[in-house]
């Protein structure tokens, strides 16, 4: 274990106290007393996740665990022979049901021999999903992209994947779990972190927050450079995440602006409430450029350049998907668009 030396930079009205430092992957590096900074890699575009190992005093404290995967689970192995090797494992959390925040969960509860800890919607979810496995998609998620303006050639190479990617990614997940809840305090060696929840990312994605040292665990809600994927799913066609999303980056402008944010991507930074700012109005700014591309009708397929500003790869369509219908069913709740559906197709025209 070692600790980063403070470099600090500013970019774009942020502060990273640690500048472009970070640890090489599987390694442990101490961010403030206690709390040590693990990279993982993924095999995704986004080709890392921030982990957290926390001093519990006599034990060790994990908050999230990386992607299920050969070279992750090797790493873990290393660690907990090696560096985390004086004391056991005593609590696992998790703040989200997504695979590079849940992947390993069920593997290392077993291994470490600690219950699982998150919030009921996100673990609720991650259960049915890994559970959600076919050798094609089935009916209903076809016609949800079809209507959305997926060609036939994307939807074919949907049909030829599969369908399960989700449980490919996460080891088999424990039958019971233990709960937080919005509010809860944890205690975490000398630390009490309060839970804070939020929505539009996932159902209930679990924050941890030390008032005493303004320290905040964000996982996924808040990023520095990047912004949460907020999407819609064939599951639930009509919602509007994006409202969720919204209404939770406002609940962390409760927190302190010099508050020392730890992200699952990117590196650590201050100056909190410039970035929420910034999150909130990259997504007005999109509704904006959406409701003006919207004089015409429109499917979401025909507004990946207007939203995304760059070629969207077919590999990449079902979360691009996902965002552009977000952005699209936010402006029919607001009543500035209308969904028209003809032909099983739907076409998104603003309003009068």
């Amino acid at each position: 274990m070692s600790a980063l030396a403070r470099a600090p930079r500013e970019h774009r009205g942020l502060l990273y106290p640690f500048g472009e430092a970070k640890p090489a992957d599987g390694q442990l590096v101490e961010v403030a007393d206690g709390i040590f900074w693990l990279r993982m890699p993924l095999p995704f575009s986004l080709d890392h996740i921030n982990l957290w190992v926390l001093d519990g005093g006599d034990h060790w404290v994990l908050v999230d665990t990386g992607v299920n995967s050969p070279a992750v689970a090797d790493h873990w192995r290393a660690l907990l022979e090696g560096p985390l090797a004086s004391r056991p494992v005593g609590r696992l959390i998790v703040t989200h049901y997504h695979p590079d925040h849940i992947g390993l969960a069920g593997w290392l509860s077993r291994k470490c021999q600690v219950p699982l800890e998150t919030s009921r919607g996100e673990f609720l979810l991650a259960r049915v999903l890994t559970l959600d496995v076919a050798a094609e998609p089935p009916a209903e998620a076809l016609a949800f992209y079809r209507s959305h303006g997926w060609s036939d050639d994307a939807l074919d190479a949907m049909r030829a994947a599969g369908w399960g990617g989700f449980a490919r990614g996460v080891s088999r997940l424990p039958p019971g779990f233990r709960r937080l809840k919005d509010g809860d305090m944890l205690s975490i060696g000398p630390r009490r972190f309060r839970v804070i929840t939020g929505s539009g990312h996932s159902p209930e994605h679990v924050c941890l927050y030390s008032a005493d040292d303004r320290i905040l665990l964000s996982g996924d809600q808040v990023l520095p450079r990047i912004t949460s994927n907020v999407s819609v799913y064939p599951t639930e066609p009509e919602a509007s995440p994006l409202h969720d999303w919204l209404e939770s980056i406002e609940k962390l402008r409760a927190l302190p602006d010099d508050t020392l944010v730890l992200p699952a991507h990117n590196e650590p930074f201050t100056r909190l409430h410039a970035r929420l700012d910034q999150l909130a109005e990259d997504h007005q700014a999109k509704l904006r450029k959406l409701g003006a591309f919207l004089k015409s009708p429109r499917t979401a397929v025909d507004s990946f350049d207007t939203l995304f500003g760059r070629p969207i790869e077919q590999g990449e369509w079902q979360m691009a998907t996902g965002e552009a219908v977000a952005h699209l069913n936010w402006l029919v709740a607001e009543g500035r668009a209308r969904r028209e559906t003809e032909g099983g197709r739907h076409r998104f025209r603003a309003a009068a």
